[in-house]
């Protein structure tokens, strides 16, 4: 890990216009804090409400120097920017999708668990990395 600079895997998905918005959070993440590394993206059925586009995910390794929550804010800020419509329903569609899953090789979000693409987007990142999680 770089000097003072915190380890951050976060997923990414989208199922509105997907290649657009992914590759606009790709680009502004790339501009905006030390992108190390960005997983296969691959499509996946959505979850929860079904009648709905599937979404295509991945996943992006990043070194930032602020704190969890100020980086979680981050990220929201993000997903506001880029037109993420909060009023949707939870699992409905959505322009961008930003979760820290990884936090210093520690998993903080148990999607990890419990949806193969995640684990497999992070473990792809992990691979190339040599880390351990907790």
């Amino acid at each position: 890990m770089a000097n003072n600079y915190n380890e951050c895997i976060i997923g990414i998905g989208s199922n509105i216009y997907p290649e657009k918005h992914i590759e606009s959070a790709l680009a502004i993440l790339h501009r905006e804090v030390l992108v190390e590394s960005v997983s296969t993206l691959v499509k996946t059925a959505p979850v929860g409400i079904t009648c709905q586009n599937d979404f295509l995910n991945g996943a992006v390794k990043i070194l930032t120097p602020v704190s969890r929550k100020a980086f979680k804010n981050y990220l929201k800020q993000l997903e506001n920017r880029l037109g993420r419509d909060r009023s949707l329903p939870k699992f409905g569609p959505r322009v961008i999708d930003l979760d820290i899953i990884v936090w210093n090789n520690e998993i903080v979000d148990n999607d990890y668990y419990t949806r193969d693409f995640v684990k497999n987007s992070v473990d792809e990142l992990l691979s190339t990395s040599n880390c351990n999680l907790t």
